[in-house]
Formats: structure tokens, sequence, C-alpha cells
């Protein structure tokens, strides 16, 4: 008996090792994935008065070539996107990302002009522990322009709560940015078709936005 009871829990073991259905995760299954086709861009035109553009965590602490290229390599882009806006009257809200930071933190090149909120280290989601959303509903904001890094934490997280909180928002993909271009790619896709989040963004580039 003992011998037909160890015969039959090998038996088992080795059935079970062999079964295909006992390797089939998302794990086992990751190198056979294929990365769908990129999400099309579209021309984004900011109406100033009723447009926030969201400068997130651009400091010297996220943001160096040092530290993270791609988002150096992207500054000089949101820096003329954000001097253009503000000169036509757009309402410019920045963050900073780590714990402890400080508006002084931010690049001097995008540095804040005398007045515009700077939301302190709240995590990925901008609007979860701060006003943002009261500040944008009392200026009558419409739209937001999504900037920032990691795309994959402020871009994503916030743009999503934005589109599902009603805002459009307006995502130019050289303005997010992220240690690999996986994260982007992945953070350019949700926002382009998750559901109820999609209907509401627009994937664009900068030379694609205009007044």
């Amino acid at each position: 008996m003992r011998i037909c009871a160890l015969a039959l829990s090998v038996g088992l073991a080795i059935g079970t090792a062999a079964s295909p259905i006992a390797a089939q995760t998302l794990i086992e299954e990751w190198g056979t994935a294929k990365i769908p086709a990129p999400p099309p861009l579209k021309p984004a035109k900011l109406v100033p008065a009723e447009t926030a553009l969201l400068v997130m965590d651009f400091t010297k602490q996220t943001c160096t070539p040092e530290r993270r290229k791609r988002c150096a390599d992207s500054v000089a882009k949101v820096v003329k996107l954000v001097a253009e806006a503000r000169g036509k009257g757009a309402l410019v809200i920045y963050s900073v990302a780590v714990p402890n930071s400080v508006p002084a933190d931010i690049l001097p090149e995008l540095a804040p002009d005398a007045g515009e909120q700077v939301l302190p280290s709240l995590g990925p989601d901008k609007f979860i522990g701060s006003e943002l959303e009261k500040t944008l509903k009392d200026k009558g904001i419409k739209a937001v322009v999504a900037m920032g890094t990691q795309a994959q934490t402020s871009v994503l997280n916030t743009g999503a709560t934005a589109a599902l909180k009603g805002f459009k928002v307006i995502v130019p993909i050289d303005g997010m940015s992220a240690d690999e271009v996986f994260p982007e790619l992945y953070t350019a896709w949700h926002l382009a078709t998750a559901a109820r989040i999609s209907s509401n963004v627009t994937l664009t580039k900068f030379e694609m936005i205009s007044f």
C-alpha cells in the first residue's frame, strides 16, 4: 500500500510539472507578448484661459543628465511651451518629486513665476492630498497639459485621474520621460486605450500644439 501511494504521489507530481497549465502565468508568457501598434498622435489646440499646464517633478533630484537623461533631454521643449502658454495667460502648476523637496529644487530654467502654485511631494497622483481639483475648478480650467517624470507615475496617474474627473488631458509624449523607453510606451498606451480615460485624452507632441 505504501509503495502504491508513493507511486501515485510521484505520478501526480510528474503530471503536474509536465502540465502546460501549470506554467501559464503572466511571468512565463512575458516573452511572448507582442507590443501593440503605437497610438496615433493628434493636434491639440489650447485655450489659455481654460488650460492648466501641470509641470510635474522636473527637479534637480530627478531630471539631470546623470540621473535621468531622457528627462533632461525633454526640458528645452517643456521650457518653451511653459513660457509661451504663461505669456498667453494659461495657468501653470508645478510639483516636486521626492520627500522634503522644496520649490527651489525645481530646475532653474523651469522655475515658477511669483504666485504660481507648487504642489508638495504627495505621490504619483497629484490630486491626492492636494487642492488641485479645487484650484482647477475655481479657475474655470477645462483642460490640463500633463508633463513630467517619471511618466508611469506622475503623468499616468495624474493624467488618468484628471480624465476620470472630466478634464480634457493633453499629453505631449516628448514632455514625459522615464529611465527607459518602455514605461513611456506603457503610459502612452494606457492613456490612449483605457476605458473612460482615453475619451478625454489627446496624445500629441510639442510641435502639434497650438493656441
